[in-house]
């Protein structure tokens, strides 16, 4: 058993991630890689899909490519996945309690920004529809940004994030909102707390070392780690 998480302390700075925490965009990746995958017979499951969640495009290919034993190239998988995906991001829907939760931070000017795994190209598909909720972030930054040298679970682009704060607050200062296990490592890493809303197809096993766990947005208390109480 995992030592149980320390109680919640008071926070200053948030950082999101996206895929699957801000955008319910990682359903589209698992219709699209078992698509690819069922073709050869092999099944893109959630056992699977933990060890991704979060990683690069390239890096996640290796990974799906040496674990199911797929017949193809890295980069042949990220050029097929992402051809299929290009038609599904932009129908990307905002997660619940996201909205109500930006909006409670800005009226109480409490920074917060994004630091997504996404590159780009990819950004750009997912956040096509959402252009204005996004300009609501004191920044992004992304997984092919030249300062994030390695992707999550190394803490670099948390790092990087919370560095981008003007001033830059304490790390211990910052909280990570995460929905993946290769995120909630980096976050811990990076010696700042982690808020977990995993996916209801996660193994519970792979939730415990976040500070606090919740099944949506909509249940977060920002109470809990002395930001103001929603009205």
């Amino acid at each position: 058993m995992a030592a149980p998480a320390p109680p919640p302390r008071p926070v200053t700075h948030l950082i999101f991630d996206m895929d699957g925490l801000l955008l319910d965009t990682e359903r589209l990746y698992s219709v699209v890689f078992q698509e690819i995958c069922g073709r050869y017979g092999k099944k893109y499951s959630w056992d699977v899909k933990s060890l991704v969640m979060g990683k690069k495009a390239l890096e996640a290919a290796q990974i799906i490519i040496d674990v199911l034993q797929l017949p193809m190239s890295k980069e042949e998988l990220v050029e097929e996945s992402q051809g299929k995906l290009q038609e599904l991001f932009p129908t990307a829907a905002l997660m619940p309690g996201v909205e109500k939760l930006i909006h409670h931070l800005r009226k109480h000017s409490i920074p917060f920004a994004v630091a997504t795994s996404s590159g780009s190209a990819s950004f750009e598909m997912k956040t096509s529809r959402h252009k204005e909720f996004f300009r609501l972030f004191s920044h992004i930054v992304l997984g092919d940004d030249p300062e994030v040298k390695s992707g999550k679970p190394t803490p670099d682009i948390f790092l990087v994030c919370a560095k981008r704060f003007s001033p830059p607050p304490p790390l211990e200062q910052c909280l990570v909102f995460e929905d993946a296990p290769n995120g909630v490592e980096a976050a811990l890493a990076a010696g700042m707390q982690v808020v977990m809303v995993p996916d209801e197809n996660l193994s519970h096993d792979l939730t415990t070392k976040a500070t606090v766990v919740l099944s949506s947005l909509q249940d977060l208390q920002p109470e809990l780690f002395g930001l103001p109480a929603y009205e």
